[in-house]
């Protein structure tokens, strides 16, 4: 037999074929000396991650005076619309995270409004959407799917407490070890995981509601996935519910002054309903349940005009600044992470979408509405002041607005990769999608710049990375801003795009 040709990516999954001698092409068989495989291909029973596999046949020399039985491995494609959409989620990540300090407009909005790094969180959490769907498409065994689910959902939650946590300093402070009194619990790989789990579990337990076939009409789609919808439904209500109804008390905190002695602030409020930055439901759920100790320290409201004269630019706060403005606020909490589940859910619908429709129109027919649909409802609740857009908060209008955003630019892509064949321009951006974890890890959380910086000279300051980011970009372009956002582009995001296009060829990817 011959060796199976190797997959290059994907999982593949194996089939049977029966090879039957025909006796009128014996004699051409004897004198070529090699058969062509027929096979047949069974459907695969397995739940592949973001996989649709395309079977394909290999040629192999046989003993043409017996039957043979041919084990041939399937070839699965993954879907290349989805690994550009989560490579442009790294790189715009990556960007906004080191260049934002030089331009602080594509960094976080102070408060209400949405910037080029608000969009960030929510295309993860929609990518994790449609991955679930095609991830999920069959469960042979539901026991098992769940465990697995349980499984990446923990450690998931372990790399983000371990980078996001305080244990990790990089990439400037060499230093590791965190205070467990200070610990944060929340950051960006906990709120996907916990995002993942909830949207995955249920589609889990309704797999007996799944349809084979969709009935008429367009919204078919909808009443067949309803107990999805109503999931997410249910995570809209707890949320609106809790931010409007629940009473917020005064409350106080210690801030370090001058940075020389801690003085105890308190913050009015004795409020419910409101959506400022000192007395919302979403930062007042978080000091109980995590406690205000471990929360983020450094919170983006404190570019806000009420904080600094130099909003929306970091700068000194002023005299008359407002007590919250020195105040800890977790971005990533826990009924904001409630909200965020509305962003799976639609994420998940796009995923069904791809798998019933099998035409590029039918698809298009679907997503596009919705994301126009879901824009106009955010400007519409943003401009009229019914629920301001807001990040922070993870407020309706800021998930309509974001998964919006996200299923026209998904949709964009499918049409340029998909439709047109245009994927050469994007490959940089599949590779860097396809492993998507490792680039996360080490470009945007630092790990790699922080293992460079280990070995300094002389001083700690004295490092590589500090040595190009000043001869080679800033004193060559004569000013830090564009020097910054070269290095950016160049040192960082191309690097990166390389190395995982080289471990895409080596066959080499982090899951988890």
């Amino acid at each position: 037999m011959a060796d199976i040709k190797r997959v290059e990516e994907g999982l593949g999954n194996s089939t049977k074929g029966v090879i039957e001698e025909d006796e009128r092409f014996r004699r051409q068989l004897h004198e070529e000396d090699e058969v062509k495989s027929r096979v047949v291909h069974e459907e695969s029973n397995s739940c592949t991650n973001e996989l649709i596999g395309k079977g394909k046949a290999e040629f192999t020399r046989v003993d043409y005076h017996q039957p043979v039985i041919v084990e041939v491995k399937q070839k699965n494609e993954r879907i290349a619309t989805l690994d550009a959409f989560r490579g442009l989620t790294i790189v715009l990540m990556i960007l906004v995270d080191d260049a934002g300090s030089a331009y602080e407009r594509i960094d976080h909005s102070p408060w209400n409004g949405c910037t080029l790094a608000d969009f960030v969180m929510p295309f993860f959490l929609f990518i994790v959407g449609v991955a679930i769907a095609l991830a999920l498409k069959r469960i042979p065994k539901v026991r098992k799917a769940v465990k697995k689910i349980i499984l990446r959902t923990l450690k998931l939650l372990f790399w983000g407490i371990l980078l996001q946590g305080g244990y990790s300093h990089a990439p400037d402070d060499l230093a590791y070890g965190v205070d467990m009194k200070h610990i944060r619990w929340c950051g960006i790989l906990q709120r996907i995981a916990l995002v993942y789990l909830v949207v995955a579990l249920i589609e889990i337990v309704t797999i007996k509601t799944r349809p084979t076939v969709l009935g008429p009409g367009y919204f078919s789609i909808f009443s067949s996935y309803r107990l999805q919808w109503a999931g997410g439904f249910i995570a809209f209500v707890i949320y609106m519910v809790t931010t409007y109804s629940l009473y917020v008390p005064d409350w106080s905190f210690t801030a370090l002054i001058d940075g020389h002695h801690t003085e105890r602030l308190t913050v009015k409020c004795g409020v419910r309903g409101h959506l400022g930055p000192a007395c919302n439901a979403v930062g007042y759920v978080d000091r109980q349940v995590w406690g205000i100790n471990h929360l983020y320290l450094y919170p983006v409201w404190i570019r806000s005009k009420d904080c600094t004269l130099s909003s929306p630019n970091v700068g000194p706060l002023q005299n008359n600044a407002p007590n919250w403005c020195r105040a800890p606020f977790e971005p990533e909490g826990l009924l904001s992470t409630i909200s965020a589940i509305l962003s799976g859910t639609i994420g998940i619908h796009y995923g069904h979408v791809l798998l019933h429709f099998k035409s590029h129109g039918e698809r298009l027919k679907h997503w596009v509405p919705m994301g126009l649909v879901l824009f106009v409802v955010a400007i519409i609740l943003h401009f009229t002041d019914a629920i301001p857009i807001n990040k922070q908060l993870y407020s309706f209008s800021y998930v309509c607005f974001t998964t919006g955003a996200a299923g026209l630019v998904f949709s964009g892509f499918y049409i340029l990769i998909d439709v047109w064949g245009l994927r050469t321009p994007f490959l940089f951006l599949e590779w860097i999608g396809m492993n998507a974890m490792l680039v996360f890890v080490m470009a945007a959380q630092g790990i790699f710049a922080a293992f460079v910086n280990g070995w300094y000279y002389e001083t700690p300051g004295n490092t590589l990375v500090r040595w190009i980011q000043k001869h080679v970009f800033n004193d060559v372009w004569k000013s830090e801003r564009v020097g910054t956002l070269l290095y950016v582009m160049f040192a960082e995001i191309t690097f990166w795009g390389v190395v995982a296009g080289i471990l895409h060829k080596l066959g080499i990817y982090w899951k988890l």
